[in-house]
Order: structure tokens, then C-alpha cells, then sequence
């Protein structure tokens, strides 16, 4: 299979629910043909209680979608 998307390209998402929505490219997963966009597919994410953080909090990070639901932009 050859892939023509690589890390930092610009893409728009063309399926699921994150469809229209664009970004860069932040990491391609090739072993699990998955990326990671900008922006896109948001989930929240608990961090437990450090010392550099005795409050734990929730965080949001970026989710990975599979790669045939995205498109390279020109």
C-alpha cells in the first residue's frame, strides 16, 4: 500500500464525525495505519496527582483517526 501523507502535510478529515475539519499532521502511526491531527478528534484524558501537580487535573489531547478518512490538501 503506498501512502502519500507524511508528517506536517496539511489535511482536511473526509469522514466521520470530525468531517471538514483541518490541520497538520502531528504524527503518522504506520504500524496501526493511524495519524494524529491538529485540533481534530479531541478526548479528555485524567493525570493523576505528582508533586508537580498535587491537583491532578483533565487534559485534552488529540486522538488518533484512520488514515483513509483524511485527504491531502494542495
Amino acid at each position: 500500500m503506498s501512502i502519500k501523507i507524511k508528517k506536517g502535510d496539511e489535511v482536511v478529515v473526509i469522514a466521520g464525525d470530525h468531517k471538514g475539519s483541518k490541520g497538520k499532521i502531528l504524527e503518522f502511526l504506520r504500524d496501526k495505519n493511524r495519524v494524529l491531527v491538529e485540533g481534530v478528534n479531541l478526548v479528555k484524558k485524567h493525570e493523576k496527582k505528582t508533586q508537580e501537580n498535587p491537583q491532578g487535573s483533565i487534559i485534552e489531547r488529540e486522538a488518533s483517526i484512520h488514515f483513509s478518512n483524511i485527504k491531502k490538501i494542495n
